[in-house]
């Protein structure tokens, strides 16, 4: 049993350092959007390919970001009755929630979103705003990698969930969401 212990920490090794890969975008978009502001309202120049850059940049972070906060416990749920539950009953709905709802909608999104990201390579999908960026493709290859890496992160928490049912005296708990 604890080779299943060891097989969760190799997939939360994958959530960690997607939110580590997250957090330096993130200062990278913050660096973005400061050097467009100076440029804008000091110097009076503005750059079509350093605004759509900001988005393209925020993409990739919150595109990131979702596995690590599959990973960390971050995401979005109700805990109205869920916090009162049991460690066991706990694991039992974030394990069928997994299996039921996250994992094929991922997997559905990422299937669908390859031809998406495909199609714009192929037609070589640039920025429709003169100066813009070009290869859109890259930004839009990001939806079904973020989804295919949701899916990586939620076998890490069927993984969890298993250890904290079968295993209880061994696991450490992940983190929960500060409110």
């Amino acid at each position: 049993m604890r080779s299943l212990i060891y097989i969760e920490r190799v997939f939360n090794r994958v959530g960690d350092f997607l939110g580590w890969l997250s957090s330096i975008l993130f200062v990278l978009l913050l660096a973005n959007v400061v050097y467009d502001v100076v440029m804008r309202y000091v110097f009076n120049d503005v750059s079509i390919a350093f605004q759509e850059m900001e988005w393209h940049l925020f993409s990739a972070v919150f595109l990131l970001g979702i596995p690590y906060a599959i990973k960390a416990g971050g995401h979005v749920r109700v805990d109205l009755f869920y916090e009162r539950l049991s460690h066991k009953a706990q694991s039992i709905i974030d394990l069928i929630g997994t299996v039921v709802f996250l994992l094929p909608f991922c997997l559905l999104v990422a299937w669908f979103g390859i031809d998406f990201a495909k199609e714009s390579y192929l037609l070589g999908e640039t920025s429709g705003d003169p100066g813009g960026l070009p290869y859109r493709w890259i930004i839009k290859a990001m939806i079904p990698l973020s989804f295919f890496l949701m899916a990586v992160s939620g076998i890490g928490l069927i993984l969890h969930s298993l250890n904290r049912i079968v295993n209880p005296h061994l696991v450490h708990h992940q983190p929960t969401n500060p409110q």
